[in-house]
């Protein structure tokens, strides 16, 4: 946090009375409803709330970056300018210059067609004027400044090429170019595994104390907003229901809604085994190795080793969860026991050699073998109705006739707990939380005996989360499913899991029950990752206490 003085300082952004809504046809949608905060240079200011909560429309609106259907009311006072009225022009000067943003999504924020190095420099070329000799000599020292490994190499190289760590840190990189005033920062480790959030965290705050600027820190995690700001603003439904400095906003919430998000940690196990012999799915040895391709006739020079050697085993009825830092192979082994990606080795399925098999030979297979990713909008076709949606997997393996794959869908759906009715709809008529229902659904109505979760809830707000763990839980018990839970969090982890094995360089550092990693780790990687997630978390022992005593 940066040690600031709010009586000696005039705000460097005051937000005065901001109204934004949304227009749609003759109806108008209210995202935004009448809020009032300021942020004074070298301040930090947590802005945070549950998805949908106004958030991220109210820091788009500093900057104008909300489409055109939007409407804007009140003050926006940066330096003392009011840029609710400011012309294109004039944003375009203050964007990326004296106000930065860094995105909750690097991958879709940066351009895969061009290296990160002619990215950055595009930001120094328009605001800076810099040619591009100097502009790649600068480019390279904010890599540097934000720890990107061998900046010389990776200057070269495209978003795709980077684990999401570094394309945070990019981002970040970006951000800090012209060494803006206020640098707003939308959700910037919410994708990202305990060890790199906290590097990022602490990476933050000695670029705010070495550049001096002010940041509106955007999350919907309380228990990390408590680490690094000055002051919390909570927002619910458009509104601002509380404003109070960070440690008396912990100790002595005020809002029904603020001390229901302090008591949102997941918590809760998963049921014993009731078949702790049966072994659903298993590897041996597993590899998988990309080539890594040089020069003109595309020599192979080198390999990136994300799977070696690696032995698993999942039992029918169980839940293993896979932790490990971004990089570490983790969503790589999920797709190899798929069958989604090519590898060495032996993989048995209900005792079935699949490693021998063609991707043809593999299809029978795939019903009882299904995936949930983790961004519920990215993995929902836009143009297909939830109903269709859900039942794709039933029209592939043609199980159903259509008034079967009608009463399955509606099955489906009330198995996750959403609205039948629902069924015409899209996915961008949806809730972050019932998208991912909406996913799960997809993968439960063919009936499977495993599901591969793959971060399926580190987009979704805590209070969300605790709510598809319950479910996962709840449809874990009633069709006796099998889960590989993929995740950096490591609290949902403990909540999910019978087992857990932790990865690193795409190699199994340690295994075992839940309560013996978390409460004796035999590895240092193991307890390293523990450290970090606890520091994190540590806020939560506050809030509890909170709730006991209230």
């Amino acid at each position: 946090m940066s040690d600031y003085q709010t009586a000696a300082q005039k705000p460097l952004l005051s937000v005065k009375d901001l109204q934004v809504e949304f227009l749609q046809g003759e109806q108008a949608f209210n995202a935004v409803n009448r809020i009032s905060f300021d942020i004074r240079p070298g301040e930090t200011l947590g802005l945070v709330g549950e998805s949908g909560s106004g958030k991220s429309v109210s820091a788009l609106s500093i900057l104008k970056l909300l489409p055109d259907n939007a409407r804007y009311q009140g003050e926006i006072l940066f330096n003392g300018e009011n840029l609710t009225h400011a012309d294109s022009n004039k944003i375009r000067q203050i964007r990326g210059h004296q106000i930065s943003m860094i995105f909750q999504e690097p991958m879709t924020a940066l351009n895969p067609l061009h290296t990160i190095g002619k990215q950055i420099a595009e930001v120094l070329a328009l605001h800076l004027g810099l040619n591009n000799g100097e502009a790649r000599t600068r480019a390279l020292e904010l890599l540097k400044l934000v720890g990107i490994p061998q900046p010389t190499s990776k200057i070269n190289a495209y978003p795709h090429e980077l684990s999401g760590g570094q394309r945070q840190r990019v981002m970040i990189a970006m951000a800090l170019a012209c060494e803006p005033k206020l640098l707003i920062a939308d959700e910037p480790t919410t994708a990202l595994d305990v060890t790199v959030q906290r590097q990022i965290l602490k990476l933050l705050a000695e670029l705010q104390e070495k550049l001096g600027m002010a940041i509106l820190f955007i999350s919907h995690d309380l228990n990390l907003i408590r680490h690094v700001s000055d002051r919390i603003c909570v927002m619910k439904d458009g509104c601002m229901v509380e404003q109070e400095a960070t440690e008396t906003l912990f100790t002595r919430p005020q809002h029904p809604y603020t001390i229901d998000l302090l008591n949102a940690e997941p918590g809760g196990a998963p049921e014993s085994l009731p078949n702790p012999d049966k072994t659903l799915i298993e590897c041996k040895n597993l590899k998988v190795w990309f080539p890594i391709k040089q020069g003109f006739f595309r020599k192979t020079v080198d390999h990136v080793k994300a799977v070696t050697n690696l032995s698993m085993s999942l039992q029918q009825g169980e839940t293993l969860g896979i932790v490990g830092e971004s990089g570490s192979g983790k969503t790589t082994l999920g797709m190899a026991l798929m069958r989604l990606q090519s590898s060495e080795g032996e993989i048995y399925f209900m005792e079935k050699g699949l490693h021998g098999l063609s991707q043809k030979a593999c299809q029978p297979f795939r019903r009882e073998k299904q995936v949930v990713f983790q961004d519920p909008y990215g993995s929902l076709s836009p143009r297909m109705t939830i109903a269709d949606i859900i039942a794709e997997g039933l029209d592939i393996h043609g199980v159903s006739s259509r008034e079967e794959r009608e009463q399955e869908v509606i099955r489906a759906m009330a198995d996750v707990g959403l609205d039948s009715d629902f069924r015409h709809r899209y996915p961008h008529e949806f809730s972050g939380g019932q998208r991912q229902r909406i996913a799960i659904a997809r993968a439960l109505i063919l009936k499977p005996k495993l599901i591969i979760l793959d971060e399926p809830t580190s987009a979704l707000d805590r209070t969300v989360q605790s709510q598809v763990i319950e479910l996962l839980r709840n449809l874990q018990m009633k069709y006796n499913l099998s889960y590989i839970f993929i995740s950096h969090d490591l609290a949902v982890v403990k909540a999910m899991s019978h087992r857990i094995m932790v990865m690193k360089e795409g190699q199994v550092v340690e295994q075992g029950d839940t309560g013996d990693i978390f409460h004796n780790p035999q590895q240092p990687y193991t307890r390293e990752l523990l450290a970090a997630a606890f520091e994190t978390q540590l806020a939560d022992n506050s809030s509890n206490a909170y709730s006991r005593n209230a």
